[in-house]
């Protein structure tokens, strides 16, 4: 199998390929009104998560959300970093298919880019 070649997908800022991973930098924002991505944040994407930050819930959403939002399976995605903190790190697994790093880095700038 074809490894990807990570020396020639561009990711934004927030994101990094680490080995056959890509490590997700975020800033969470829990109990808001609605789960939704609301832009940069430093050289983090600032996630807005509708549920409370108690019991995990907070870190469920966003990775509920994530997997949505970029198409992904749920075993995909893992909390890296920061269960207990707003600045968290999401560790995305999976991209060992030809092409499936650039598609993700697609998603991950729409993903980022500011809200109309």
């Amino acid at each position: 199998m074809e490894k990807p070649d990570f020396r020639t997908t561009t990711l934004p800022i927030w994101a990094r390929q680490d080995g056959n991973f890509v490590v997700l930098s975020l800033r969470v924002q829990p109990g808001a009104k609605r789960t939704a991505a609301a832009g940069p944040y430093g050289d983090r994407l600032k996630i807005a998560l509708h549920a409370p930050p108690v019991d995990g819930k907070a870190n469920a959403e966003l990775l509920r959300f994530l997997g949505d939002a970029l198409h992904l399976r749920a075993r995909q995605l893992a909390l890296a970093a920061g269960a207990a903190s707003r600045d968290k790190q999401v560790r995305v697994s999976g991209l060992e298919e030809a092409g499936a790093l650039a598609e993700l880095a697609r998603r991950l700038a729409a993903l980022g880019a500011p809200a109309p």
